[in-house]
Order: C-alpha cells, then sequence, then structure tokens
C-alpha cells in the first residue's frame, strides 16, 4: 500500500488507523541502520515482528528508545528508526544517559530531530532523502508549509541552525557523526 493517504488498520484496536510507511526495518535495510546508528555509539535491538517494543513512545511498531539503545522490529518504519535515533543523537549527554520513551526537548530540538532524520536518510541505501520525506508525511508528520520536502527546502533554517550550533552538522551541511555534547 502506497501513497500519501494510505492506512492500515491497527489488529489491536479495529478503530484506530495507522498511517502505511514504504521502508520498514525489514532484513533490508537492517545492516545499514545498524552500521549508521553505530557511528553514534546507538545499539540497535532488533525485536521479533508483534513483539513487544520497550520505549515506544506512539506504541508498536514505532521505534523505542531505552539509553542508548534504540528498539525496533521489522514492520517498524524506517522513518520512526532514525527520529527516536535522531533523539539520542540531539539530547544533551545527561538526558541521553536517562533516556526512555518520551525523548523530551523543546520545539525547535524537535524540529533539529526531523532535519537530522532527513539527512541521515541519504546514508541508508535504497531510502535516500525523497523516499523518507514521503514515508514522514504518510504517517502525518504536521509542517505549517503542508510537507515535509517543503519544510526542509525552504523553513528548516532554525533547525540547521540548531545541529550547526551543538556541532551535529558542519558548515558544508554535512553530517558530523557525533553525538551532542561529544568534543
Amino acid at each position: 500500500m502506497e501513497g500519501a493517504d494510505a492506512t492500515v488498520q491497527d489488529e489491536r484496536d479495529p478503530d484506530i488507523r495507522q498511517p502505511s510507511a514504504r521502508h520498514r526495518c525489514t532484513p533490508r535495510p537492517l545492516p545499514a541502520l545498524r552500521e549508521l546508528l553505530g557511528r553514534f555509539g546507538i545499539d540497535l535491538a532488533l525485536h521479533r515482528e508483534n513483539g513487544h517494543l520497550p520505549g515506544s513512545f506512539w506504541g508498536e511498531p514505532e521505534a523505542g528508545i531505552v539509553g542508548s539503545t534504540l528498539h525496533v522490529r521489522p514492520d517498524t518504519p524506517v522513518h520512526s528508526a532514525l527520529h527516536e535515533a535522531c533523539h539520542l543523537i540531539c539530547m544533551d549527554p545527561a538526558r541521553r544517559a536517562a533516556a526512555h520513551t518520551d525523548a523530551g526537548g523543546d520545539d525547535l530540538e524537535e524540529s533539529a530531530v526531523c532535519r537530522l532524520q532527513v539527512l541521515l536518510a541519504d546514508h541508508l541505501p535504497g531510502i535516500g532523502q525523497a523516499a523518507l520525506m514521503d514515508d514522514m508525511d504518510a504517517w502525518g508528520y504536521s509542517f505549517r508549509l503542508g510537507s515535509t520536502r517543503a519544510w526542509f527546502q525552504s523553513d528548516s533554517e532554525d533547525a540547521d541552525a540548531w545541529l550547526r550550533r551543538h556541532g551535529l552538522v558542519a558548515p558544508d551541511g554535512s553530517v558530523r557523526f557525533r553525538t551532542r555534547g561529544q568534543p
């Protein structure tokens, strides 16, 4: 099922519908995702399909965080895995050490997380920025310009400045592969 308005029925409650995403944490993207997250010191824990996901703020199948571990299962959307991983990357060291389920942070940090997840998508073969932004839109990310792409291209300067100020993105816009507070 594809498209910005595609949804899947939630098996736990037939009255709840969850947006679909084309890219999931299936065996194909997992090695690249594990390698990418490892560059930040983030561990990836893969759980069985329909198994409990520790630290999932939005509920399963969305990714969860507990300490420096990202929890996913094969039906977890890649955008969700990247989003929660980017929360860990953007947290200050004290919050990262105590991370569990709710990443916290303010609105600007949340925007920085969204911008960083788009940047990191290019480091996942077969996904890339365009596909990730389509999945983000399908899930229901909400930006005042109407789409993730429009926001990223025309309205994310404050998020970019935040990432640069905290040393997560270089002056040329490339990802620095370190977490906030790391020398």
